[in-house]
């Protein structure tokens, strides 16, 4: 084996560590999202309450995006990694030790925030490691297959122990115990992610130029390109958001079961995954602002049929189209913004792009319920796909100058 092959070969290897590693991380919050809610149900308390919940694993990263950004711009990889870690392990723990709605507001509260640094670390170590262009979409495609999984891993790992380890000590399904034996899985998949990452190089420091050096993230907001790939970008977020929201929604209305709407909205997910495989294959022969903005177009398409599709199969063929396109977008995104970003502000922007990407998951939600209770869920959906549509001229504008 050539030199060349055998470098080639350990960066593959050390980016599937890291992957590997995001996934357990990803994995303990994403089966604590699904664990805690039904702890909480299970013990009485409302949809309202369970609402609130939800939205405090959103919260922190609100807050805590950009200093996590800033401190990674800092230090790299491993101390926000470990901090990360840390984190999850200790309020996945303090739901094993006291499982009561009041600490599990708490454990919401730091699995986010130990997710967002973590995330905001791994895009940019794995950012500044790409050498050009085209093994920036490459990355950051393998990258977005992370969650994917985790996605599907957390919950479903999650759900098993609460239905099943309570009858293996003599109790109930989905008794205490379960629920104890679920939040103890979360508590320990994170050990498995600094198994995997502990050994990455760390990449050298950044120079700071004088643009640089005294530069903070408000700064690039200054940039035309930084603020049109934010709009773009929470545009395309809001979609993803809204068939969260709607599909529950439009099923119940229409009579489905409870498997039928899963399955609609997991199509979409696979879907996602699905084209995120695909996309390292032919990256060379994509543009970032084409694929954006053609992702755009057809997301617009498709929320304006959507609300017409009577039937489960013709719902899931929406979902599973919209996965394809939307799932196509983060790669571009990230790779746009490392190429429209100074190295040394790498960290704060990626903390700037989840900082608005979460603030919507907070707020959205809460709009897209209002809106619906006024003027009904199809117009929600119209309303959005409008808006993407009417946003497709700013994507097509990132094409480099």
């Amino acid at each position: 084996m050539s030199l060349a092959q055998d470098r080639a070969v350990s960066r593959s290897w050390e980016l599937a560590r890291l992957i590997l590693g995001q996934i357990f991380l990803h994995g303990s919050m994403a089966g604590m999202r699904m664990a805690a809610p039904l702890l909480a149900l299970r013990e009485g308390y409302s949809a309202l309450s369970v609402g609130v919940l939800l939205a405090l694993f959103s919260l922190t990263q609100v807050f805590l995006a950009i200093p996590a950004g800033r401190y990674a711009d800092r230090h790299g990889l491993l101390k926000p990694m470990r901090l990360g870690v840390s984190a999850a392990m200790l309020g996945a723990g303090l739901a094993v030790a006291v499982p009561r709605f009041p600490m599990l507001c708490v454990s919401a509260l730091l699995m986010g925030g130990a997710t967002g640094v973590a995330i905001v670390a791994l895009q940019r170590h794995v950012g500044r490691a790409a050498q050009d262009t085209t093994e920036l979409k490459q990355v950051f495609s393998w990258l977005a297959i992370g969650p994917a999984i985790s996605n599907f891993v957390g919950p479903v790992a999650a759900g098993l122990l609460i239905d099943h380890a309570g009858v293996w000590v003599g109790g109930t399904v989905g008794d205490s115990n379960g629920f104890r034996a679920a939040f103890l899985l979360m508590a320990l998949m994170p050990l498995m992610t600094w198994f995997w990452i502990r050994h990455t190089q760390e990449l050298p420091p950044v120079e700071h130029s004088a643009l640089t050096k005294n530069a903070k993230v408000w700064h690039l907001l200054r940039e035309p390109q930084m603020r049109r790939l934010l709009l773009v970008n929470w545009l395309l977020s809001s979609c993803w958001d809204v068939h969260t929201f709607v599909v529950p929604m439009l099923g119940h209305e229409r009579g489905f079961s409870a498997s039928v709407i899963g399955t609609i909205l997991g199509s979409m997910a696979v879907s996602g995954a699905a084209v995120r495989v695909l996309m390292p294959l032919v990256a060379a022969n994509l543009r970032e602002w084409v694929v954006i903005t053609g992702a755009m177009l057809v997301t617009a398409v498709l929320f304006a049929i959507y609300p017409l599709m009577l039937s489960p199969w013709t719902m899931g063929l929406c979902s599973v189209l919209l996965g394809l396109s939307l799932g196509s977008v983060q790669p571009m995104i990230l790779s746009t913004l490392h190429q429209i970003t100074p190295h040394a502000l790498h960290g704060q922007a990626i903390g700037l792009r989840l900082m608005t990407l979460n603030l919507s998951s907070v707020l959205m939600p809460m709009l897209f319920g209002t809106a619906g209770l006024v003027v009904g869920i199809s117009v929600v959906f119209w309303t959005v796909g409008a808006m993407v549509g009417a946003g497709a001229p700013v994507a097509w504008r990132l094409r480099p100058p």
